[in-house]
């Protein structure tokens, strides 16, 4: 590691970034230097709007994506070098905000009849039981599982900016964990690598056991596994559970980025389906096959 790269990461680690962020800046700056072919503290503001550009351009990326590089650049000359922000200008641009494709109760019940192997179909089941983050849950261990009668939580520790809280725990997805557990018996993690227990499962091969369960299901719909996570949002809404509270259990810093769930949801959804907001994969419709 050179001493440049050590001092940006010093200064992240110092600043509580997450792990994840940490890891994205370290990455954006090194492809803007390898672009250039030269360290990056020895370019210009005017060099770096030119690699944006090539971003959008060439590259045709999404907005936030490119968004994500510029807040990388930003705190690297800004933060790490020090230089003046009026001086060394990085744009940014407003990301385009769009609705994610929700998944119907059957499409769900397919998704699920789809998965490859019991692993992923209870790693999807609990996703969207629980509506825990991808790297929330291949984080889960089984002492965060709190299955007494008078609890039923499960505790998640550190997620998104460094927060700890409690997400109710269903008796429908606590029977998922205690099927998988009693296969896998494992002492670390609930979801660990197939190599090695001792590693957590690689969120890369979450997402990709969605996509094949969702292909398998002929579901063509857009979006990745955190599409689990905004049927789950939604569906609580539809089911009655204030704002509030779903925000707590998103683990939502901002009520404001909860409310967009309001958009989504279905008022008028038959009483059967409002009935236990928290049974939410024993509401789903048995899969149909052929």
């Amino acid at each position: 590691m050179t001493a440049l790269r050590q001092r940006m990461l010093d200064a992240m680690v110092l600043r509580g970034l997450a792990v994840r962020t940490q890891q994205s800046y370290l990455d954006a700056v090194a492809r803007l230097a390898r672009h250039y072919g030269r360290k990056p503290d020895g370019l210009t503001s005017e060099q770096v709007q030119q690699y944006l550009l090539h971003l959008v351009r060439e590259r045709h990326l999404a907005r936030s994506s490119v968004n994500q590089c510029a807040c990388a650049c930003r705190f690297f000359y800004g933060t790490v070098l020090g230089l003046d922000a009026r001086a060394f200008q990085i744009p940014l641009a407003p990301a385009t905000q769009r609705l994610p494709e929700l998944l119907s109760r059957e499409e769900l019940a397919r998704l699920f009849a789809a998965a490859c192997h019991l692993k992923a179909r209870s790693f999807l089941m609990v996703s969207y039981g629980t509506g825990l983050r991808l790297s929330e849950l291949c984080r889960l261990r089984m002492q965060h599982i709190d299955s007494a009668a008078d609890r039923r939580c499960i505790r998640v520790e550190q997620g998104k900016g460094a927060h700890d809280r409690y997400v109710p725990l269903s008796d429908d997805v606590l029977q998922v964990l205690r099927t998988w557990w009693q296969r896998t018996r494992s002492s670390a993690w609930l979801f660990a690598t197939a190599r090695d227990e001792r590693c957590p499962l690689d969120g890369r091969m979450a997402q990709r056991w969605y996509y094949q369960a969702r292909d398998g299901a002929g579901i063509t719909k857009r979006g990745g596994i955190h599409t689990l996570r905004h049927c789950y949002a939604t569906h609580l809404l539809e089911a009655g559970v204030d704002l509030h509270t779903l925000q707590q259990w998103l683990g939502h810093r901002h009520v404001s980025t909860t409310m967009r769930y309001l958009h989504l949801a279905r008022p008028d959804q038959p009483e059967g389906v409002r009935r236990d907001p928290l049974s939410l994969l024993g509401s789903l419709p048995a899969p149909v096959t052929h």
